[in-house]
């Protein structure tokens, strides 16, 4: 919002943003992982699934929303308006969590270490990055790719990927519970990779918004079912600091986004951006199966003995 009025000093506007930036990014990391467990103590850990869906419904909601209502008040009302709605729209998240109910955890024993719990859930952290390139693409780069082929309308695409996603988490997300974290990880991730796939192929926008939708309602189900997978290996007491390592892996991905796409863009060209992205998915995809493989095999051995 200030960068609005410093916009004639660009040193100052930019200052001004990068410490915006890392306020916002610490702050948003602690409102990521906080809400979800919140929800889990509150409806119980056998309804994990849902709490993290329904976290990411909220999430990719605002983002689909955000997208054209952006485009709108920038046109009407100015850049420095967004900034005020945004504040605003802070302010009353304030008071709604304000006046939540104070839920903490029956502590059994010692929580872990921070360290312990991340190496823990690290593996499916990975995977989760690795899927998130493809989103980390589309809203990062999407408004160039279009701009790149002359075509309209780029907002339109991150809002059907946004709408896809949380279609995908309404209607799929008992999936979990019934088939395993793993595998719905590993399903997902192989409809990311035939909707980046088409993306990179599009002819015209319209295709676009299909490989855009493919890729919303692949993504829609990873960051739950991972999460699933990877809370389940923690103590109760140590579930908070599970999400929250957990969560960093999303972020880690969309933070190196924009650097390690932009490298390839500069070397490979920006036709190739998608390609790239559903080459990371697909790597990710066959580590999901390495674990799958892993746990299968374990159980297995369990149940020998």
């Amino acid at each position: 919002y200030f960068c609005y009025f410093t916009r004639n000093n660009h040193f100052l506007s930019l200052a001004i943003l990068v410490f915006a930036r890392l306020v916002t990014g610490a702050a948003e990391g602690m409102v990521g992982g906080s809400p979800i467990n919140w929800a889990i103590l509150k409806i119980g850990q056998e309804h994990t699934a849902k709490a993290i869906s329904y976290n990411g419904v909220a999430s990719y909601g605002a983002l689909a929303i955000g997208a054209p209502l952006g485009v709108i008040l920038n046109q009407y009302f100015g850049l420095g308006f967004i900034g005020l709605f945004s504040i605003v729209c802070a302010i009353i998240g304030y008071f709604l969590a304000r006046n939540k109910e104070n839920i903490l955890t029956a502590v059994s024993k010692v929580p872990q270490p921070f360290i312990s719990v991340l190496k823990t859930v690290a593996p499916f952290g990975i995977c989760l990055a690795l899927a998130g390139l493809g989103f980390g693409g589309i809203s990062n780069f999407i408004t160039l790719y279009y701009d790149f082929y002359s075509w309209s309308n780029a907002a339109l695409c991150l809002s059907v990927f946004s709408l896809l996603f949380i279609a995908g988490r309404l209607f799929f997300n008992s999936s979990i519970n019934t088939l395993g974290g793993l595998k719905v990880g590993i399903i997902c991730m192989i409809v990311e990779t035939i909707g980046l796939l088409i993306l990179f192929s599009a002819p015209n926008s319209f295709i676009a918004l299909i490989g855009a939708g493919i890729t919303g309602i692949g993504f829609s189900l990873v960051f739950p079912a991972m999460g699933v997978e990877a809370v389940a290996l923690v103590s109760d007491n140590s579930k908070g600091a599970a999400l929250a390592a957990y969560g960093l892996f999303i972020d880690i991905s969309l933070g190196i986004t924009g650097p390690l796409i932009g490298g390839v863009i500069s070397l490979f060209g920006m036709s190739n951006l998608f390609g790239f992205c559903s080459l990371f998915v697909f790597i990710g995809l066959l580590y999901s199966y390495y674990l799958q493989t892993k746990k299968n095999r374990s159980e297995f051995n369990n149940s020998e003995r």
